[in-house]
């Protein structure tokens, strides 16, 4: 069996290398609303096949081992038995870790609320539709097989057939060779982490063999060393990780900016190694690791509002459009309440933050901002990113998946139309993509936050015209498609340009030390939120677990358990905090995504409230 595999792996070897876009039999749906209201041509229909593959094997790794027995302690072991213990619970914010801890805390027993400030829930991964009715998303969010506390959450509310899982593989651009893809194909069988390794000695194009021999064995330590070795590379970049073990320096250009790009927006130079390791880690060691999934819709409809309804049919509620104006304190620095914009005043039990760290900031309270514990929060902020969306007047020749694009400008993106049951289209292509590095903050050139639409999407044409040369059209109304040849026909029908001015928390060097705990010195107030310490980082996984292990905290308070400790505190920042002049909190101006930490199309009224309250988007590069 193991001799037919490798027979097979050197077949799939010599065809590692495919044009991007290859034919395919139809994917019939029904068409968007722009669709039906548009009087564009259209081609013949495509033959794509957008096909699901089963659900893999996620269940049988020690990580999701670990979440299910958490999940199910909040129904056992931490679930209140008296009504005296039982706890009403405020909670700020409804993105992923605010529902996250919603969801856990009514399984535990108590009386969560969300308050939302939006009109919309789901935080950094949020839609909309615009006014043609096509669904608008703050980020291209993919499902990996090694995300154990997001599947398990998935199996608790029994929507496991909203993902839409694809063939286990990672498809990449090939940069000297435009139209070209190829690919690291995982060959089914074959357990963690043999089939990662194989994967990479199949593929024929990316790296020569020495190259990868002398790739491996800087990555031995993370095996056999396991999470200590992975927490000491913080201080080192990707860039600065592959010159101190003798990595060779293609592997930056052909694997590591892609990869960079798609865990945090940013360079290799910039990205803290924790962060490729811990992503490495969980691919070489599951076996099912790096399957990928799309949700079969927007998030808002198919995560969002099922954990919503899980929590409002156990107790709990769910309110939209309840900004929180100010967190109230005693004289003693204990919460007296918060106050939302309309006035009203929220008193509760406990007190759950579960803002993204930007607006945390803004709105500390003054008798918090000498404590060390929220100092630290200085060391922390967002990275800038931008999603776009394109439609096409006719079908690209795609693939139903997601494509690292190795571009200089784009991270990652899939054509939604042949990858998405809602947005599926036979005879028109949408695709999704992330614009990475888009600021100086996040270690671009040139500030593509401060930018026009127009401009960005301009940039955005000239990078598809040259991954494919044989798709795009020379358009006039894009300059940067004007080297295009005869062959290329489709055109952009129309777009949308979502920034976000502050996601993930920026993983450079040195970040991870400085991420608080869920436990804070305030009594009765825990953080929640993706950059909260938890070892899955910055993404929908991390935010999940982080509300998790908030939830947790408020449950073993309310059975009368100690406090899980503060995380320790670096000396400097103790020292920095003791000489710090308070201030009236700035709080939040305006409203909208923006406002409040999120992203989407930046108008006028946007930009102006951006460039008052965040100048740092709009600084002029040297």
């Amino acid at each position: 069996m193991l001799v037919r595999n490798f027979v097979l792996s050197a077949v799939l070897a010599a065809a590692s290398t495919c044009y991007a876009f290859q034919p395919y039999t139809p994917v019939f749906s029904k068409p968007s609303l722009f669709n039906r209201r548009t009087n564009h041509a259209t081609t013949s229909s495509s033959t794509l096949v957008m096909r699901d593959y089963p659900k893999p094997n996620v269940e049988d790794t020690d990580n999701y081992r670990y979440a299910e027995a958490m999940s199910k302690s909040f129904q056992t072991t931490l679930r209140v038995t008296d009504p005296s213990q039982k706890k009403k619970v405020a909670i700020i914010g409804g993105g992923l870790s605010g529902l996250s801890c919603a969801k856990y805390l009514v399984d535990a027993g108590h009386e969560p609320t969300i308050y939302e400030a939006r009109d919309v829930l789901g935080g950094k991964v949020s839609a909309w539709q615009d006014a043609d009715g096509d669904w608008i998303e703050t980020g291209l969010h993919i499902f990996f097989g090694a995300y154990p506390n997001v599947m398990n959450m998935f199996a608790e509310l029994d929507i496991h057939d909203h993902l839409q899982w694809k063939i286990h593989q990672m498809i990449f651009a090939m940069q000297e060779l435009p139209g070209e893809f190829t690919t690291f194909d995982f060959i089914p069988g074959i357990p963690a982490p043999f089939n990662f390794g194989l994967a990479i000695l199949m593929n024929q194009k990316m790296l020569t063999f020495p190259e990868k021999l002398q790739t491996a064995p800087p990555l031995l330590p993370m095996l056999i060393e396991g999470q200590p070795f992975i927490d000491a590379q913080d201080e080192l970049s990707v860039t600065q990780f592959m010159r101190k073990y003798g990595m060779p320096e293609r592997i930056n250009e052909e694997v590591f900016i892609a990869m960079a790009k798609a865990l945090d927006f940013i360079d290799p130079d910039k990205l803290s190694m924790t962060v490729v390791l811990t992503a490495m880690n969980r691919f070489l060691n599951e076996s099912n690791g790096l399957q990928m999934a799309f949700l079969d819709g927007n998030q808002p409809d198919r995560w969002c509002k099922p954990t919503a309804d899980y929590v409002e049919k156990r107790g709990g509620k769910v309110l939209l459009n309840s900004p929180v104006k100010d967190i109230v304190t005693n004289d003693d620095g204990t919460i007296n309440h918060l106050l939302l914009r309309s006035g009203e005043k929220i008193v509760a039990d406990e007190y759950v933050s579960a803002m993204p760290v930007d607006i945390v900031k803004r709105m500390l309270p003054k008798k918090w901002q000498n404590m060390p514990y929220f100092r630290q929060l200085d060391e922390l902020e967002g990275i800038p990113v931008i999603n776009l969306h394109m439609w096409f007047d006719r079908k690209l020749k795609a693939v139903d998946h997601l494509c690292f694009s190795r571009s200089p400008l784009l991270s990652v993106y899939a054509d939604m139309s042949v990858t998405c049951k809602e947005y599926a289209d036979p005879n028109k292509s949408m695709l999704e993509l992330v614009f990475a590095p888009c600021s100086p903050l996040a270690g671009g050139n040139i500030n593509w936050i401060g930018k026009s639409d127009e401009e960005i999407i301009d940039a955005t044409m000239g990078e598809l015209a040259r991954l494919f040369p044989t798709e795009i059209a020379n358009d006039e109304k894009w300059p940067a498609t004007s080297k295009q040849g005869p062959n290329g026909q489709a055109k952009l029908l129309k777009y949308s340009v979502v920034k976000v001015p502050r996601s993930v928390y920026a993983a450079i060097p040195g970040r991870n030390k400085y991420r608080p705990s869920q436990t804070s010195p305030i009594p009765q107030f825990t953080l929640a939120g993706d950059y909260t310490s938890q070892k899955f980082l910055g993404s929908m996984e991390g935010a999940t677990l982080a509300g998790k292990l908030a939830a947790e905290v408020v449950a073993n308070r309310a059975l009368g358990n100690a406090d899980k400790p503060i995380k320790d505190i670096q000396q400097h920042i103790v020292d920095a905090a003791a000489s710090y002049v308070p201030k009236d909190p700035v709080g939040v101006k305006g409203d909208g995504a923006i406002a409040f930490g999120g992203g989407y199309t930046v108008g006028k009224k946007e930009e102006t409230l951006l460039r008052e309250s965040d100048p740092a988007q709009y600084a002029m590069v040297a």
